[in-house]
């Protein structure tokens, strides 16, 4: 049943999706605004002889969080996409040869444990036992909650306590675990939220049950196919997609918003409007001529932002069989790599990578008998180094296909047959992410929940914040959470 009021969400990733999806089924008519040519923002699709790159995302961990999407439009995800499970979740590697396939069964992870360091065994359950537990509380209970005050934030607080949400993901599975090895194992997930291992509260942890309760997916076709899965749903709603609509301001009336106006000038009349832009340039830029624009760019430009991403990609006219869908590769540092990584000022000489081999799971993506791939480094952000990236990008590539071609892929440069890169001036200038950054803010304790942008900002009452920059943060997940929280406040303050 339509409301009669009209929205606007503006940029069409993960989390404008989802939220115009639930705004559109709940009876608010709803209009998109993408500024690229096809829907997705990080998760774009590069398509180039044949080959088909998803550009972001490619690990799905919580099928239900998007089939909740279908269902309350009276809709089966299954008629949209097809989701295929992966496994190993991971193979995560190290330079002296040693791998570990990490997957959903307890007996093959235990046995590989063991080969470890036995002991490791018993500390590992006691690891998966605190997962499970923060996954219930923080992602099950608060992970689509808004934290619009700081009392619905110490409500939360003595559980958090009880959790030792201080503590950092490294500390934590460290009091588990003893190997060296298993401990970088057990704590990297919290990079693929932009978050530093050894900074990031140990609450991130529940990302590790979040794989074990759900699996790892891939859609079939690409990530890109679910983007387009969801951009179809949102359209059979009778939503409205407009691509090659960048929104160049905000308008305000009275003090709220009343239009968004586009950088050719068309205008967007809305009763509520949400963005799922950069929050920083949702802020300095769409409201730069509000005061509260400017107030709060100042105050979020204060902040941590998380590391930055150097991505390749590229098409091989072989198959590499000897790889898994998701590799990550382990360098000889750790701690002092993501120190340098996240502080800067200098990119450093080594790396620890991550490996994409899609065609594992789904060949399509490749013309018969090639491979698609990309691989992504970690990097400072545009704020910690004064790198050069015009002059590095080719030389920090040609290193890192060397790397793989070293240690994991043989022949890999003699059977390139495409490569593109994108890396911290792409996310900049087409993503407009602030710093170059990949994740937006740093998940650190005091920058999550209510200290994190608020999913309906403090002054402009219609206004709306949706995505890795607001509550609960950055991932698939996490937008599509951020997407649920902001749903219930739009459309309670619609239905008003």
């Amino acid at each position: 049943m339509s409301t009669g009021k009209r929205a606007v969400v503006i940029g069409a990733g993960f989390g404008g999706l989802a939220l115009a999806i639930r705004l559109q089924a709940g009876g608010t008519q709803t209009t998109l605004l993408e500024q690229r040519d096809k829907p997705g923002g990080r998760a774009y699709v590069y398509e180039d002889q044949g080959f088909t790159f998803d550009a972001g995302p490619t690990v799905i961990t919580d099928p239900s969080a998007l089939e909740e999407l279908f269902s309350l439009a009276g809709k089966r995800m299954a008629d949209y996409v097809e989701l295929l499970p992966v496994s190993p979740f991971y193979q995560l590697c190290w330079e002296d040869g040693r791998r570990l396939d990490y997957v959903n069964d307890q007996d093959a992870l235990d046995r590989q444990i063991h080969s470890f360091n036995p002991a490791d065994v018993e500390g590992y359950k006691r690891f998966l036992a605190y997962s499970r537990a923060v996954f219930e509380e923080g992602y099950v209970k608060l992970g689509s909650q808004p934290f619009l005050s700081f009392d619905r934030m110490m409500q939360a607080a003595p559980q958090l306590a009880k959790l030792q949400a201080w503590r950092s993901v490294y500390s934590l599975v460290s009091r588990f675990i003893a190997d060296e090895k298993l401990r970088q194992a057990f704590s990297f997930h919290s990079l693929l939220v932009g978050g530093n291992p050894f900074a990031t509260s140990s609450i991130y942890a529940l990302i590790h049950a979040l794989e074990r309760e759900w699996g790892v997916w891939f859609p079939r076709g690409g990530t890109g196919a679910l983007v387009r899965g969801l951009a179809r749903l949102f359209e059979d709603l009778g939503g409205r997609l407009e691509l090659n609509a960048p929104v160049a301001r905000l308008e305000t009336s009275s003090g709220r918003l009343s239009a968004a106006i586009l950088e050719d000038g068309r205008r967007f009349e809305a009763d509520a409007i949400a963005s799922n832009a950069d929050v920083v340039h949702t802020y300095k830029a769409l409201l730069a001529n509000h005061p509260r624009g400017q107030k709060e760019a100042r105050r979020l430009q204060g902040k941590r932002f998380s590391m930055s991403l150097f991505v390749i990609y590229f098409g091989l006219e072989r198959q590499h069989t000897q790889l898994q869908h998701h590799t990550v590769c382990f360098g000889q540092r750790y701690r002092q790599l993501i120190d340098e990584i996240f502080k800067g000022p200098k990119l450093a000489e080594d790396f620890s990578l991550y490996l994409h081999a899609p065609c594992v799971t789904d060949p399509s993506l490749a013309p018969e008998g090639c491979g698609a791939h990309y691989v992504l480094a970690p990097v400072p952000h545009l704020g910690h180094t004064q790198i050069d990236w015009e002059q590095e990008t080719p030389r920090y590539r040609d290193r890192i296909l060397a790397y793989l071609e070293q240690h994991y892929m043989p022949g890999l440069r003699d059977d390139l047959v495409t490569c593109r890169t994108f890396g911290p001036l792409d996310f900049q200038h087409e993503l407009n992410a602030h710093l170059g950054s990949a994740f937006s803010l740093e998940p650190i304790l005091t920058q999550s929940a209510w200290f994190r942008p608020h999913n309906r900002d403090d002054e402009i009452g219609n206004l709306y914040i949706v995505g890795a920059g607001t509550h609960p943060g950055a991932g698939v997940p996490g937008v599509v959470g951020s997407a649920k929280a902001t749903a219930r406040l739009m459309l309670e303050d619609l239905n008003r």
